[in-house]
């Protein structure tokens, strides 16, 4: 039987209620909201996730540009808007803290890419074809 005190490896749902929360909010004020930044003129962004630390004072929200154009420009876009956001961020959700933000690179989407290519190429076809 588990010891109801013995810590999980992954994150507390806590932390993926707060994360969730944190991403909802993120993606409606980058919908809405105008920079002054010429990188997030006119640019749409997705983010797929956000990590809260375990005391709820860190997020790390992992975001790209629609269609992957200029991910490095726009990332650091968003990482010299991050206090600005946090402001925001304060009054459109209701936490104890509002967690500093860090934006990350998403690579999901170029990595599963890379997967759908690999799958199609016919060598790999024909082997997965055999079962």
């Amino acid at each position: 039987m588990a010891n109801r005190f013995s810590r999980s490896k992954g994150p507390s749902q806590r932390q993926l209620r707060a994360g969730e929360l944190i991403r909802h909010a993120l993606v409606e004020l980058l919908q809405r909201e105008s920079f002054r930044e010429p990188a997030l003129e006119g640019v749409s962004v997705t983010v797929s996730e956000v990590r809260v630390s375990p005391d709820l004072k860190q997020a790390t929200a992992y975001a790209a540009p629609l269609g992957g154009a200029r991910q490095a420009e726009v990332i650091d876009a968003l990482n010299r808007v991050a206090p600005y956001l946090r402001g925001l961020l304060g009054k459109k959700i209701e936490m104890k803290f509002t967690p500093a933000l860090a934006f990350k690179s998403d690579d999901t989407f170029a990595e599963a890419q890379k997967i759908d290519a690999l799958l199609a190429r016919p060598d790999v076809a024909r082997d997965l074809d055999d079962d």
